[in-house]
């Protein structure tokens, strides 16, 4: 069996076989790792899947028509948008790309959400002609390109505006989006919220739907969803008179996960909950009717899911100082830990079970010093071919992927009863070459 402390940062199927190898999906990471190479990122389909439909059924069953949404940015690729389809999940997609990619995975489209707080002109027209169901309407700029954009293509299309009610959910600076220091949305405290939604009214080719948060990601605290919740109905009751209807509302996603043993984030159950509680509650206190709800779950639903493996070559003892086990991937692959500073756990996935008895540093191969992937940790004593896994990968590491130092980006296995299945190859130096001319 795993490390019990580790049990709950692996996906749902992770265990040792009887030879001893970390299991994932009920493949043998070992034997994963011989057949794919590494880096190797492994998704477990029965802890995505699983994922999903936690968070759905946590919202529905507590509110009648709440939909789900999975927010692209996380990863996504064709293979994983048909999933979420079968699951009963639309997407939120940030950029004509994952647009691209929600049509080849067949995502019906009246279920798409578009964000981002600075469209181009061209991925807005692509979106109209396509048909989506959402734009999010970031900025002042956007509403007067989107309104010439829909009424050249003579049609109406439905928005959300995305608000900034100006509260901290207490997260890393860099992923905090809902305070009114910040970029995306309109600020409420401001007035330019109240002005914006005055100008989505006013404006012929364009049908306000309802109003969009989001607070940040991730977020392990419940009070901020609750407060946030609260104020933007109230604000939105305050428009009533002004022409605002309020038929959808988004609270946004940021639900978090656990990524250390001592993380220990709420279930989608609590989540749903506070949510719910609240947008019921306010609503009747105000006499509202009750919108449509909108969430948006990715790190929540991908992460836990996904295992990045890799092989153990170059290690360097400084005695008295600090032991480096360099790996064959690194900030090209997962850049969390150099820009957010995020912590991960590190198993050996050739000898899960084996006593941790070597405190040591897991650096990755690419030119820079600060290309660390964990700190002083414990691991069993390594040797260079040793396999160690990464869990709690599934989200962020591939879709932050670059080819710094020309290094290809790593391929993606998908996993389920025994058998895997390549959903993305890795690049071959040809690849990478590909559109130099």
């Amino acid at each position: 069996m795993l490390p019990r402390h580790l049990t709950h940062v692996f996906p749902d199927t992770a265990d040792t076989n009887a030879i001893g190898h970390l299991t994932i999906g009920g493949c043998d990471a070992v034997d994963l790792v011989e057949e794919f190479g590494t880096p190797l990122y492994v998704l477990d389909e029965t802890t995505l899947r699983s994922k999903c439909r936690q968070f759905r059924d946590a919202f529905a069953s507590r509110y009648a028509g709440a939909e789900a949404v999975y927010a692209s940015k996380a990863y996504i690729n064709p293979a994983l948008a048909r999933i979420f389809a079968e699951e009963g999940l639309g997407l939120d997609v940030v950029s004509g790309g994952e647009l691209a990619v929600a049509m080849a995975g067949e995502v019906p489209l009246d279920r798409v959400y578009f964000h981002g707080n600075n469209k181009t002109p061209a991925e807005l027209e692509e979106a109209v002609a396509a048909g989506i169901g959402r734009v999010v309407v970031d900025s002042f700029h956007e509403l007067d390109l989107l309104e010439r954009i829909s009424a050249d293509a003579g049609k109406s299309q439905d928005i959300l505006v995305r608000v900034s009610p100006g509260i901290d959910p207490h997260t890393h600076a860099y992923t905090t989006t809902g305070i009114i220091d910040s970029k995306f949305g309109f600020s409420i405290q401001t007035g330019d919220a109240e002005k914006a939604i005055q100008q989505a009214i006013a404006a012929p080719h364009l049908n306000l739907r309802g109003l969009h948060f989001h607070l940040g990601s991730p977020i392990f605290e419940l009070e901020p969803y609750q407060a946030a919740t609260d104020l933007v109905l109230r604000f939105a009751a305050g428009l009533r008179e002004q022409g605002l209807q309020l038929q959808e509302f988004s609270p946004g996603g940021g639900f978090a996960i656990a990524y250390t043993r001592n993380d220990q984030p709420p279930a989608a159950d609590d989540y749903a909950e506070a949510i719910v509680s609240t947008l019921t509650a306010t609503c009747d206190e105000l006499g509202m009717e009750h919108p449509s709800l909108v969430i948006e779950p990715g790190r929540s639903i991908i992460g836990p899911a996904g295992v990045a493996l890799y092989r153990i070559g170059a290690i360097k003892e400084i005695p008295g100082v600090r032991t480096y086990v360099s790996v064959d991937g690194g900030m090209g692959d997962n850049i969390r830990p150099a820009l957010y500073q995020a912590s991960y756990e590190v198993l050996s996935a050739n000898r899960p079970a084996a006593e941790p008895d070597a405190t040591v540093t897991i650096a990755g191969k690419y030119c820079e010093s600060g290309d660390v992937l964990a700190s002083d940790i414990l691991l069993p004593a390594p040797a260079a071919g040793d396999v160690i896994a990464i869990p709690a990968a599934g989200a962020y590491c591939p879709s932050m992927a670059s080819n710094y130092n020309l290094n290809p980006r790593p391929p993606i296995v998908l996993v389920n009863d025994g058998e895997s299945r390549l959903i993305r190859r890795r690049e071959s130096y040809a690849d990478m070459m590909l559109c130099d001319l």
